[in-house]
């Protein structure tokens, strides 16, 4: 299974949130990149990184480090989003070495988008559906929409996104436990991979989702529990492996 540690990023600051409540934030480093540098020393080999500025702001404003992050980590596998509007955006990123790019609040406002890009960036197009309640978040989490998760689900996999990004915003940074059963029901309803996202605690999550993995849940992103230590990556990595 596919863990993937996650990295916030607010004013250049490595932060985590609170069901994505930008005023519920906690600093974890003031430095990216060392954080970058703990999670790859564990054996990372993938990296979830998020601009919660670019995301609120509708185009990108921690896009410096996130630069210098695949500058320096060439060999880690990046997968970006937050602010991502414009096919601009996506061709500088990928220039940088990113290897994905996450598309979210454009792809619930203008499908269409999603298209194009799949067209021009094929096996470089990731789609994150937040929702709460079934229905899909947009603007940095702050409005929910009317859009179903698993309609738009379907419709990005027709597109040709090489994953969805699930993400259960009610539980996100809460670590009260992963929302397995709507994660299953989602990726049962596509045959593109998804990542799971939000609540992960501890260990045990880790094993409830490994069981789930043929159910086309390929991976589970991971932030706050391994910031406060209540999840070891070296040791998830262990058991679980990381690809």
């Amino acid at each position: 299974m596919l863990i993937i540690p996650a990295i916030d990023l607010k004013e250049g600051k490595c932060v985590r949130l609170r069901q994505g409540r930008m005023e519920e934030h906690t600093v974890f480093s003031d430095n990216p990149l060392d954080m970058v540098k703990r999670w790859v020393d564990a054996g990372a080999e993938r990296l979830h990184v998020i601009d919660l500025d670019g995301a609120m702001a509708g185009k990108p404003r921690n896009s410096d480090v996130i630069h210098s992050i695949a500058e320096s980590y060439p060999q880690l596998s990046i997968q970006v989003g937050g602010g991502i509007r414009d096919e601009d955006t996506v061709q500088e990123y990928l220039d940088a070495g990113v290897s994905y790019v996450i598309i979210g609040t454009k792809a619930v406002s203008e499908p269409h988008f999603v298209n194009d890009l799949c067209l021009s960036f094929p096996g470089h197009i990731i789609v994150g559906l937040d929702a709460k309640d079934g229905k899909v978040a947009i603007d940095g989490w702050s409005k929910l929409s009317n859009h179903d998760v698993i309609d738009l689900a379907q419709h990005f996999e027709r597109d040709g996104v090489d994953a969805i990004v699930y993400t259960d915003i009610a539980r996100d940074g809460m670590m009260t436990g992963v929302n397995i059963p709507s994660t299953v029901k989602l990726a049962q309803s596509v045959r593109v991979p998804v990542i799971a996202s939000g609540g992960v605690n501890h260990m045990d999550d880790l094993v409830a989702l490994s069981k789930v993995e043929q159910e086309g849940v390929m991976g589970v992103i991971v932030g706050r529990a391994l910031y406060e230590g209540e999840i070891d990556l070296a040791e998830a990595f262990k058991r679980f492996g990381n690809k």
